[in-house]
């Protein structure tokens, strides 16, 4: 089955009992018996949904993986990841990662003994010093937000598993339309569904898929264990936004690099990072494990102060001044103020992450307009 067959029909069939070719929302908390332990597969909720079933299933076929595990958001999904490790465990992370991943591992698993550390990764070759015998796991986004980095992610995960090293990819920015790391090597593949897989800026869901059956069984566990599971109508509403994957990524695709020619030729512009430019360090990484380039962008300002990206960030029309990103209309923010504060200023500008920096999220409008959008708020900027 291909991709775009896949998201419309893979782990999903009509309703056994009435022929409804959408999976039903079964909005209920418990499940009747006929006798103890006489059921029908399901006991209670939070252990198993038909709703999020199905989901599950769909979200494991899309990354060509066996198995699929649904949060209720895309930091649930980091933290069940997390919980497999133990205190004197070590994770090497990217160093330009969501600040939300950043807070979780700093300020919630340090304080109970699980190092971590921030490296670049942009050339495998230097990955493997930075491991230790405590390294369990290597964490990768690619690319990575907001600066829009590609990791190789094949040539990591190969010199991960010489080393006996789990890799675990967030695969948000990219969709598994856009790639698929299991396929590359990757144990791990972990989405905040909310972006693109939702693609409605409707739901908050994240999601898990691996091929590994000891880590799925480890991480259905903690899904029950913990608790921090989605509720039907969440899982329905992903379904839905699922089956238009492909045909809202592409037009998204289609949007950013003609954004990115006009951001290009913008005067007051310092910077625009997007891999789909032939001048981006790994666009040629970018070629071999992406099916397109995405529908994120990110560019600064030769005047690199919050003042010069306000005037901007203020007066955008259709590019709409908030966090998130992966829905169908564009979306404009601040990372240094807004995704990423988290991070100390002197973390982020060590990659480059300045207080000037803006991020897009592109959305399927004409593109014509979104150019004329920000061409408006560009000429705001007098210094």
């Amino acid at each position: 089955m291909k991709f775009n067959t896949k998201v419309i029909h893979a782990g999903i069939e009509p309703d056994p009992t009435t022929g409804a070719i959408m999976t039903p929302i079964f909005q209920t908390s418990t499940y009747v018996q006929n006798a103890p332990g006489d059921h029908k597969g399901y006991e209670y909720a939070r252990t198993q949904n038909p709703t999020r079933d199905v989901l599950q299933n769909n979200l494991a076929a899309l990354e060509n993986g066996q198995h699929g595990i649904a949060f209720s958001s895309g930091l649930a999904a980091t933290d069940a990841i997390l919980k497999t490790l133990k205190p004197g465990d070590e994770i090497v992370s990217t160093n330009d990662l969501y600040g939300g991943t950043y807070r979780l591992m700093r300020k919630i698993y340090e304080p109970f003994g699980i190092k971590f550390k921030f490296v670049g990764m942009e050339n495998p070759a230097n990955l493997a010093q930075h491991f230790t015998e405590n390294t369990k796991m290597l964490w990768i986004e690619t690319p990575t937000n907001p600066m829009l980095n590609i990791i190789d992610i094949q040539a990591i995960s190969a010199i991960a598993k010489a080393n006996n090293v789990l890799t675990c990819v967030d695969n948000t920015f990219a969709s598994p339309y856009l790639q698929q790391p299991l396929n590359l090597g990757a144990d791990i593949v972990v989405h905040s569904a909310t972006k693109y897989l939702g693609g409605h800026s409707d739901v908050i869901l994240g999601a898990i898929i691996t091929k590994d059956e000891a880590i799925a069984k480890q991480l259905y566990f903690i899904q029950n264990a913990s608790g921090a599971v989605p509720g039907p109508q969440d899982c329905f509403l992903v379904l839905r936004g699922i089956k238009t994957l492909h045909l809202r990524v592409e037009r998204a695709c289609e949007n950013a690099a003609k954004i990115t020619e006009f951001l290009l030729n913008q005067p007051k512009i310092a910077n625009v990072y997007y891999p789909g430019l032939e001048s981006h360090p790994n666009h040629e990484v970018a070629k071999k494990q992406m099916r397109h380039f995405g529908g994120m962008v990110s560019f600064d300002f030769k005047n690199d102060t919050l003042e010069t990206a306000s005037k901007v960030l203020e007066n955008t029309h259709y590019f709409s001044l908030a966090e998130s990103l992966g829905g169908v209309e564009s979306l404009i923010g601040h990372p240094a103020s807004m995704t990423h504060a988290s991070i100390p200023r002197e973390e982020r500008l060590k990659v480059g992450l300045t207080d000037s920096l803006i991020r897009l999220s592109v959305g399927v409008e004409d593109v014509e307009d979104l150019i004329e959008d920000l061409s408006k708020a560009f000429a705001l900027i007098t210094d």
